[in-house]
């Protein structure tokens, strides 16, 4: 008498592979993942990111009180208080240093080898790259948010019924000039030739911009040249669209310039990562 053979269980089904939209999903994560949590490590860099705007909030808004009284500047309907005027363009110097913050972080990451890694992943390049500047840009809106805040608390007034057009604005911004960090951090090979790019990007950026004064006080006063250099600055664009938007308005033109900017400087970020075409195969490096 033969014993019953014991049945053997099925073998269980394999785990379905992952898509690619999955493989986006978890880089993603991974990308910007390390960026948060990297900055919320360093709770030093957000106060330095603070401190700056909030020293020029507080002492140009009251050494330069009175610099308005010849005519109303729009997208202002009467007289507005210095510190209202000043706090879009430095919303913006928050987004702008950040990003450049980005681009240092990202010459550090190659000098390290660890953009060698990233971009050596199974993913297509331009997706690893958006996914730098999704990083940038989500860490420019935790800080410009934490400035507002910070804004209102030492009486600047905000239009809090505003703050959805708002922070749409600032995340334009803040990818605008994440994406001109990113193109950045391509042309700068080393740590050492940043400083030269805070001298000859930032700071005539932020200079040559409504961010301090309107543009028509450069016209009344002579300045043709930088009035016309202003017109053509993207952080000028970026600026207005902040302080438009800090009103409840919409500025079609400055909107428009941020996203075609967006697009351009991302563009020679992706060419200048290109393994076949960019600077890096000119360098001979990743």
């Amino acid at each position: 008498m033969s014993l019953p053979t014991p049945e053997l269980p099925a073998p269980a089904a394999p785990w379905p592979a992952p898509t690619f939209f999955q493989h986006l999903l978890r880089a993603l994560r991974s990308v910007v993942g390390r960026e948060v949590i990297r900055f919320l490590k360093q709770p030093s860099r957000l106060g330095s990111a603070l401190v700056r705007p909030l020293l020029w909030l507080v002492v140009f808004s009251a050494g330069f009180h009175n610099v308005f009284g010849v005519a109303i500047v729009a997208p202002y309907e009467t007289y507005v208080e210095y510190n209202v005027y000043m706090l879009p363009g430095l919303l913006g110097m928050v987004a702008l240093f950040n990003g450049m913050q980005s681009s240092l972080s990202m010459v550090f990451d190659r000098e390290m080898g660890v953009m060698r890694l990233l971009l050596t992943a199974p993913l297509p390049r331009g997706w690893l790259l958006a996914f730098k500047l999704v990083a940038g840009a989500c860490l420019s809106v935790l800080q410009m948010v934490v400035f507002l805040v910070m804004a209102a608390l030492v009486g600047t007034e905000v239009m809090w019924q505003a703050a959805p057009g708002l922070l749409a604005s600032m995340l334009l911004a803040a990818v605008m000039l994440a994406a001109l960090g990113l193109m950045l951090s391509v042309y700068v090979r080393q740590l050492e030739n940043f400083a030269g790019t805070m001298n000859f990007v930032i700071f005539p950026m932020f200079f040559i911009s409504p961010a301090l004064y309107p543009l028509w006080k450069l016209e009344e006063s002579g300045a043709w040249w930088l009035f016309k250099l202003a017109q053509v600055n993207p952080f000028t664009h970026a600026v207005e669209m902040l302080r438009f938007a800090s009103v409840g308005q919409f500025n079609p033109l400055a909107t428009g310039v941020v996203v075609g900017c967006t697009v351009v400087f991302f563009v020679l970020a992706l060419w200048g990562y290109d393994p076949q075409r960019g600077w890096i195969k000119q360098k001979g490096g990743a």
